[in-house]
């Protein structure tokens, strides 16, 4: 067997090699994108008016989405609590109304907007006995009048007061949570209640009430789902999941009613008839990023509150928006 000459090695090692780098880069491309990074653990806040959410949770598609991560569910009262344990790490994912996260900025908490469900104006509202001597929103003054400190229902009871042409100090705010509120409302202990639904449907379906006004005419009564700076910056196709499978919900909801009512009424102990009435009340409520109209609306929210200095200091909503583009981006790096 005759040598190979010297050239001719080092030109058979040359193809050799771009063979091979050719052939690595063929296999590369033709390799499926690597799927996204899944949570270890996914734990999610709720309350019984997050009706998307209770159906995700009964129905188990969560679980079904994501089947590395270990997702657990913790039920709250109401959004200040929930956004308590968002803040100091209990919780990756949760839904509040409008004034909670208000509440939560202005005291320095490091929480993001990740998304949100349309106005509910017609779910909240501010309740009187039937026989009260409280007739129109004027009549408010000098009354004591029940409501979550820190809840939507506060900002609603901000809006009518301030309709009314009071001052908020012409009012004494009762500070219960919506439980304790109902019990001093049924004995006569406050005048008013302001409230939001499943409690408002039931108190209204037990109790011969008025409501004096929703938020029809004073507010949007917007719905927001939060999460922990880092669990939003990691994990931005998780979000999408739960945009997807709470939006799922949605429709189900919307298209098979007497299903979702039996749903919700088994994982909450409601009455039908009272999960009916709080449905009814409820648009169709599909999930996704916040538009700039909400953000907007939701300034307006902060903003009346720091003009009545029931929070500490100004806040700019928008700094606390999560944009899904960029979260993607900075999880690839």
């Amino acid at each position: 067997m005759q040598p190979i000459p010297r050239r001719s090695f080092l030109q058979l090692i040359a193809v050799t090699a771009s063979a091979w780098g050719l052939a690595a880069a063929q296999a590369q491309a033709q390799s499926p994108a690597p799927a996204h990074r899944a949570p270890e653990q996914l734990r999610i806040g709720y309350q019984k008016s997050a009706a998307n959410l209770v159906i995700v949770k009964q129905s188990g598609w969560l679980e079904r989405r994501l089947p590395t991560t270990r997702v657990s569910w913790v039920e709250f009262p109401a959004g200040p609590q929930l956004l308590e344990a968002l803040s100091v790490g209990s919780l990756e994912f949760g839904l509040t109304g409008d004034a909670p996260p208000v509440f939560a900025q202005s005291a320095g908490k490091d929480l993001l907007y990740v998304g949100a469900e349309p106005p509910k104006p017609d779910s909240s509202a501010i309740l009187v006995l039937a026989d009260a001597p409280v007739r129109s929103l004027g009549d408010l003054k000098g009354r004591r009048i029940a409501v979550q400190k820190g809840s939507s229902a506060h900002y609603l009871l901000v809006r009518a007061v301030d309709k009314a042409g009071l001052q908020w100090s012409d009012i004494q705010p009762v500070y219960l949570t919506p439980a304790d509120a109902r019990a001093a409302f049924e004995r006569r202990s406050v005048d008013a209640w302001a409230i939001w639904d499943p409690f408002y449907a039931a108190t209204e379906l037990a109790v011969p009430t008025r409501a004096l006004v929703t938020g029809r005419t004073l507010a949007s009564n917007n719905s927001f789902y939060l999460a922990s700076r880092n669990f939003a910056t990691q994990h931005a196709d998780t979000v999408q999941v739960l945009y997807e499978e709470l939006t799922r919900a949605d429709r189900f909801i919307q298209e098979q009613r007497p299903q979702a009512i039996k749903l919700i009424a088994d994982f909450s102990g409601l009455d039908a008839g009272v999960v009916s009435l709080f449905l009814q009340r409820r648009p169709p409520s599909p999930v996704g990023p916040l538009t700039p109209e909400t953000v907007a609306d939701q300034q307006r929210v902060a903003d009346a509150f720091h003009r009545l200095a029931l929070i500490p200091r100004p806040v700019r909503v928008a700094e606390l928006v999560w944009r899904p583009d960029a979260a993607r981006l900075a999880s690839l790096r």
